[in-house]
């Protein structure tokens, strides 16, 4: 048995007792992957109590004294007088020069006068003020299933609540519905935790008398609630309590629940696998059993197809709004360039630049599966080769050390994800292609300049002429040049760029 003995106005620290989660927690801990899955209001009661006591808050004026307090008194006026008064065995404090008063079973709200009649018997003219310093503690009792169950000496003003946190509160076995407080053999108040943890309910929360009994009852039928709530945890239901009296403990629903349905698990279903549908509301009143793991779905979890999906798309360059755009189901890259306000005057549709994400993961994919191939094929090769003298070895490792910095100059490659149009030289618009999300269109400017380079006799850039061909350009740059190398006549060829 638990004997704890506690002072009122002392500074109190509780030992803090380790979660020892039920059976039925285990099975939903397994059952739902939760792994720190706990009974609704285990962390209230298990956690330990640190700070004051009970005494350290505002004395309620229905409080009654009893003996074993303290009276702080002070007189003023034509009697001066500053006391702590203790009150007895017999339930009275004795007053220098006026006697002993009674005063036990009186509210701590009539104290002051009670009082006052009996010091002006002896004096007049004076004020008066009573109030309680230290209060006497009480021994209480905590029975049946609770964590630590015994007797414990609490502050006068500890309520059922403040004693059960002491205690640990109910354990596995232990109901926290259905708590009873005891008085002369007698039920004097139920306590229902949930009512304290979901309403902020404590009126049925009173303050304890000495030898008061508190006895916590067996546990009542469990369910698991899990998935898109607020509150995932294990409840404790009432009778008659149904569905959605089980979501409404769990906090209801999250913001990206599916609504509409759940699915409930039933303990003697679990060797068949059979899972029941619940749809919502109509199925909300229907009753739970003992050991039943209700799931409610995401609605966000589970993705579209893409016929139906939102497509977010960025549009650059020469239109009238560049910027990204949410689209329907559906859009096309014409839909896109209207969201945009259109192409401008400048717009150069032939140079349109358009990127997928899709396409540039697939690109990367293959790029990466290439490049362990070629680095494969390059260690097979170096492996192969024999050397028999320092320079071929020397040769040998600086090849591999080349082979080497290729290989991670490689790696540093990026596809874009660039997919080609097939649009023509002097096209306005660009093809009813289907978006996807993610898409990407840049369309450029039209060019005023041609550049031409490489082996010509005068590079530079020159003003675009319409309807001008390659070669019109080769020869604004002075045509191309001819050169010889080791006695072989070879010819470089110059590009023309736009």
């Amino acid at each position: 048995m638990l004997d704890v003995e506690e002072s009122a106005s002392t500074p109190v620290r509780a030992k803090a007792t380790p979660y020892v989660p039920g059976e039925f927690e285990q099975y939903a801990r397994t059952q739902s992957g939760i792994t720190d899955l706990k009974r609704f209001g285990a962390e209230l009661l298990t956690d330990p109590v640190n700070g004051r006591s009970e005494a350290q808050t505002a004395i309620p004026p229905d409080y009654t004294i009893r003996p074993g307090d303290e009276i702080s008194l002070t007189l003023w006026g034509s009697v001066d007088a500053d006391l702590r008064l203790n009150v007895d065995r017999t339930g009275k404090i004795s007053i220098p020069r006026i006697g002993a008063v009674q005063v036990a079973g009186v509210r701590h709200a009539d104290l002051a006068d009670v009082i006052a009649r009996r010091v002006a018997t002896v004096f007049r003219n004076f004020q008066i003020a009573a109030t309680l310093g230290q209060i006497k503690g009480v021994r209480v009792f905590v029975t049946g299933y609770a964590q630590r169950p015994g007797s414990l000496t609490v502050s006068g003003l500890a309520s059922v609540l403040h004693v059960l946190v002491k205690a640990g509160g109910p354990s596995a076995a232990g109901s926290f519905r259905d708590i009873q407080l005891r008085r002369a053999g007698q039920v004097v108040a139920k306590l229902d935790l949930y009512d304290i943890l979901i309403h902020g309910d404590r009126k049925a929360d009173q303050i304890v008398q000495a030898d008061d009994v508190i006895h916590i009852s067996p546990v009542g039928p469990q369910v698991a609630v899990v998935g898109s709530v607020n509150l995932p945890a294990v409840f404790e239901l009432k009778p008659k309590e149904n569905l959605n009296d089980a979501l409404r403990m769990a906090g209801g629903f999250n913001a990206v629940a599916d609504r509409t349905r759940v699915a409930v698990e039933r303990l003697e279903d679990r060797a068949t696998g059979r899972v029941a549908e619940m749809r919502l509301p109509e199925n909300g009143n229907s009753l739970l059993g003992t050991g039943d793991l209700v799931r409610a779905f995401s609605g966000i979890s589970a993705a579209l197809p893409k016929d139906k999906q939102r497509k977010r798309v960025k549009v650059e360059g020469e239109v009238v709004n560049p910027g990204e755009y949410i689209l329907p189901a559906g859009s096309t890259i014409s839909d896109a360039v209207k969201a945009a306000g259109g192409l401008t005057n400048a717009a150069y549709v032939f140079g349109t630049e358009f990127t997928r994400e899709s396409v540039r993961q697939q690109q990367q994919d293959n790029y990466d599966k290439a490049l362990r191939d070629l680095e494969t094929e390059m260690a097979k090769s170096q492996a192969s080769r024999r050397v028999s003298t320092g320079e071929e070895v020397a040769a040998q490792t600086n090849a591999t050390a080349a082979s080497a910095r290729l290989i991670e100059r490689l790696r540093l490659v990026r596809p874009t994800g660039r997919v080609v149009l097939q649009v023509a030289p002097e096209a306005k618009d660009l093809p009813n292609l289907a978006l996807e999300d993610g898409d990407q269109l840049h369309i450029p400017s039209q060019s005023t300049s041609v550049g031409v380079f490489g082996s010509v006799f005068n590079a530079g850039s020159f003003i675009y002429v319409a309807g001008a061909t390659t070669g019109d350009f080769l020869k604004l740059a002075g045509g191309p040049t001819r050169g010889r190398t080791h006695g072989a006549c070879s010819w470089s060829e110059p590009m023309v760029r736009w």
